[in-house]
């Protein structure tokens, strides 16, 4: 079997980091930055070992108790890999930008690796079983991040991102004990073939009565609070507010993909009929996401709260093309508007999380030489003592707002590429969300850097070497995806094809 237990040893190594990086000390962030980079190279190395036709590989299936349908079961497509991929990039960002941690950095350091080995888990695991322990193993060090190293009102954020996100574990759990009980079955490949088929609602029915679109409306819960979608959203901007920078740049980086891989790796391909029976108040839903997202970025005073509200604007794309190719292909043309909804959908999970964590990193610069302060008022003409980090944070930002050139637009137009033929009324509305970003994002750009410089930042510390060295391959890497994003685009394609054939509606 090629890769033969590749997957797990990935999966293991940032927990195996994890148990030296809590004995470490003050080495705990060097051990925790070489086991992000073994991480980082093993993510990459399986990517070039994709299945050339897209469907899943790497996989690896051992019994585990079967008489009650467990099964130890893995495989990546090039949509898993692409998210183990970003989750090692991000994570690595993540413990670069966290180089001031003093207060018990062992634990610290040791957290953020078992997030990650979360992470690897979730976009891994074929069995709802073992998905879900990967799942919840990644909230826990999330909501101990949160609670330790946070802001000043750091207690009821993590206590609030909690709550919610437990709720939708809660949810899901329950509509799969529902279709084990059915099928007697928690394997998602299974659950899939059976509902591309048709038996899955037709054994549900017969044993639970008719529940299909009761389960439908749970699983999509759950992974809404993830994502998340209005009106699921409300723990969002606390925890992003209150949360260290680095561990933000995670929150919005890589778990919120978490909820948009669950929409397409297990609640269409499973509930394919149901959401397109739900489709017309989800697009709903999808664009309030969009255009809401964007208009309380502008509402906000706060660097942190503007780009978490960003971030949630830029995931209702996600959603928006989600919900609209969930219907029939009707023709080779509804077929290629579909791939490119699809296509767009899964880079726009890399772009967004590649952008979205980078735009943290240098709140975390800011309030680093500041002492804190992330207001936007706070601020004017850096760009004088500070060129290079004005220069760099804008490319970021511009990356953020769709512009030509960088790699969020190639994202953002597949996805209206394809939507506007499925449903022309929504992606229209939601045009107005990319218009208020842009909006937002160069109001940003005015006030910190443009006019005038005040008295007390005339001595703003400019970015230093190593922080230079750090940004520029992430900086490089928006500008080659948008100039480039074949990079990717060639893998993904055929994943989605692969998918789009099995999916029924």
């Amino acid at each position: 079997m090629i890769g033969g237990h590749l997957l797990t040893a990935l999966t293991v190594l940032p927990l195996a980091g994890a148990v030296i990086a809590l004995w470490s000390g003050k080495h705990a962030r060097g051990v925790a930055l070489i086991t992000a980079l073994i991480a980082l190279a093993g993510s990459l190395y399986v990517w070039t070992l994709l299945p050339a036709d897209g469907s899943i590989g790497l996989v690896e299936r051992v019994a585990w108790a079967p008489s009650i349908g467990i099964e130890y079961h893995l495989g990546v497509d090039a949509l898993g890999a692409l998210m183990l991929v970003l989750s090692a990039i991000v994570t690595l960002m993540s413990i670069d930008a966290s180089h001031r941690v003093h207060h018990q950095p062992g634990l610290f350091y040791a957290l953020i690796l078992v997030l990650e080995t979360g992470l690897f888990g979730s976009f891994t695991a074929l069995n709802f079983f073992h998905w879900f322990l990967y799942w919840e193993l990644s909230l826990i060090p999330a909501f101990f991040l949160i609670k330790l190293w946070g802001g000043p009102r750091r207690g009821p954020a993590a206590t609030q991102f909690f709550i919610y996100t437990m709720a939708g574990s809660a949810a899901l759990l329950i509509c799969f004990l529902a279709l084990f009980m059915a099928t007697g079955t928690m394997d998602f490949t299974q659950l899939a073939s059976m509902a591309s088929s048709g038996a899955l609602a037709e054994v549900v029915t017969s044993h639970l009565g008719p529940v299909m679109m009761w389960l439908a409306v749970g699983v999509l819960a759950g992974f809404a609070v993830k994502v998340p979608m209005i009106p699921f959203h409300t723990w969002l901007p606390a925890a992003y507010a209150e949360a260290p920078s680095p561990v933000t740049m995670l929150l919005t980086g890589a778990m919120s993909k978490m909820g948009v891989y669950g929409l397409l790796r297990i609640a269409l391909p499973i509930f394919g009929p149901q959401i397109h029976a739900m489709r017309t108040p989800l697009l709903i839903l999808a664009v309030i996401t969009v255009v809401m997202g964007a208009w309380a970025a502008a509402a906000q005073k706060d660097l942190k709260r503007i780009f978490a509200y960003s971030s949630v604007n830029h995931l209702g794309y996600c959603l928006l093309a989600i919900f609209a190719l969930a219907v029939p292909a009707a023709g080779i043309a509804a077929q290629t508007n579909r791939a490119a909804a699809l296509n767009g959908v899964i880079l726009q999970m890399f772009n967004h999380g590649l952008t979205a964590a980078a735009l943290f990193w240098f709140v975390a610069i800011i309030q680093l030489r500041t002492g804190g302060i992330r207001g936007l008022e706070d601020f004017g003409g850096l760009r004088r003592p500070a060129p290079v980090l004005a220069g760099l944070m804008g490319i970021a930002m511009f990356s953020s707002l769709g512009l030509p050139g960088l790699n969020s637009f190639v994202s953002e137009f597949l996805i209206f590429r394809g939507v506007f033929p499925l449903n022309w009324e929504a992606a229209s509305i939601s045009v107005l969300g990319l218009l208020v970003t842009a909006t937002v994002l160069l109001t940003v750009i005015q006030k910190v850097f443009s006019g005038p410089v005040p008295e007390h930042w005339k001595e703003f510390p400019d970015l230093h070497h190593s922080e230079r060295l750090a940004l520029a391959p992430v900086i490089g890497l928006m500008i080659l995806l948008g100039i480039v994003p074949q990079l990717i685009l060639n893998s993904v394609n055929p994943t989605v094809v692969n998918l789009l054939a099995h999916w029924r509606f």
